[in-house]
């Protein structure tokens, strides 16, 4: 199974490693929400995969990727978030428009078209989406991000990663003009989760909380901002 993996098995060790937090296993419920399929039909899948050195899972504890299960699940996620970030730059498909074909596509490429595609792209390290991109030995860069929602007051940050629930709210906030790298700061927030007023780029938007919460920043360091202005 690990060696001829199908788009079953992989979808499933994708979602556990989405799931997954640290060591903390993934319960059969919340990953048929995930995989949109029956709790027992996880809890069979999951079995089997335990036969193959794929997953560990407990009955009544949930599923934890082993270290097998974990490298096929890296390899798919780079191959898709490759995928998408070579839809958007050569392809020019919307960023709403990317996940869905690369959810297809994820399955079907060798690992040889991956590694092309790398090299194609520049060897990147993030998707479209701000996603960091595996590397191919599974390794991922971190970073330090934080939501719009809950970022200081007058901090200086820049647009990192986008994780909006669906594609409608992903094309809200391209609309509203927030973009990777783009300079962000929160100037206002009305309380009880109330909405946001923030400078983005050179135009002033407000957005909803929820809105922010998907928007995640990093921020940037009073040295930084001194050497890029300089």
């Amino acid at each position: 199974m690990a060696e001829n993996t199908s788009p079953s098995v992989e979808n499933f060790l994708k979602a556990v490693y989405a799931l997954q937090s640290g060591e903390e296993r993934v319960s059969t419920n919340a990953l048929a929400e995930t995989l949109c399929i029956t709790a027992p039909s996880v809890t069979d899948m999951a079995r089997r995969m335990v036969e193959a050195g794929l997953v560990d899972y407990m009955r009544y504890h949930g599923v934890l990727l082993t270290e097998k299960g974990e490298a096929i699940a890296l390899r798919v996620i780079r191959r898709h978030r490759l995928i998408e970030l070579y839809l958007v730059t050569e392809l020019d498909y919307k960023l709403h428009e990317v996940h869905d074909e690369a959810e297809q596509l994820e399955h079907a490429v060798s690992d040889r078209f991956v590694d092309a595609l790398s090299e194609k792209l520049g060897n990147p390290h993030i998707d479209p989406h701000g996603d960091p991109i595996p590397a191919p030995d599974g390794t991922i860069a971190r970073r330090e991000l934080v939501a719009l929602s809950t970022l200081p007051l007058k901090t200086t940050a820049h647009v990192s990663r986008f994780v909006a629930e669906n594609a409608e709210m992903l094309q809200h906030i391209l609309d509203k003009g927030f973009r990777l790298d783009t300079r962000v700061e929160v100037l206002a927030r009305d309380p009880f989760e109330g909405p946001i007023t923030a400078q983005v780029g050179e135009d002033e938007r407000v957005i909803g909380h929820n809105v922010a919460a998907a928007i995640l920043v990093e921020v940037i360091s009073p040295a930084t901002d001194d050497q890029a202005a300089t």
